[in-house]
């Protein structure tokens, strides 16, 4: 009789171990699901705090567009571009140029030939802290000169010069 009451005793404590065990599950699942319904919440919560930021700045924008319209309107009279005003290509922009006056200032040159009887040599470049060359190694025979600022001035006034001469 012995036996029968241990080995029904066991059988109970087996039958709260698995229901306990059950109920952990269950409750896991629960859990994670509410988390789940949590986690959504929140995302949901982000996205109308987005757009209802979204919707103040078009609130805002539209409320200075229409303070924008009143005050063109009163002050400066601008009227929004029409179809014809728009170009179809470089040719209508061209054709809208005009002469260059008399007395317009000369044209900016950027690039200038070198002549037959000047100096071709390129100037090295000179480091602005020491003041060295900053090539390796000059060539020799003077191919590369240090650039200073009396050098630039003599180039500068003879690129003027002959541009005052082809004119």
């Amino acid at each position: 009789m012995n036996l029968t009451r241990d080995r029904l005793r066991q059988v109970g404590w087996a039958a709260v171990l698995l229901t306990c065990f059950t109920f952990t599950v269950v409750l896991t699942f629960k859990v994670n699901a509410v988390k789940s319904q949590v986690r959504l919440t929140e995302r949901k919560i982000v996205a109308v705090k987005q757009q209802k930021l979204f919707l103040e700045t078009e609130f805002e924008a539209r409320a200075n567009q229409q303070q924008l319209k009143s005050l063109n309107d009163v002050e400066f009279g601008y009227q929004a571009p029409t179809a014809g005003q728009y170009l179809e290509g470089e040719r209508q922009l061209a054709a809208l140029s005009k002469e260059r006056a008399p007395d317009a200032p000369s044209p900016i040159r950027v690039a200038s030939a070198a002549r037959p009887g000047e100096d071709n040599t390129i100037p090295a470049m000179v480091s602005p802290l020491t003041g060295k060359a900053m090539a390796a190694e000059v060539p020799k025979g003077g191919a590369h000169k240090p650039v200073t600022a009396a050098s630039l001035g003599d180039r500068l006034s003879r690129v003027e010069k002959a541009g005052t001469q082809q004119e």
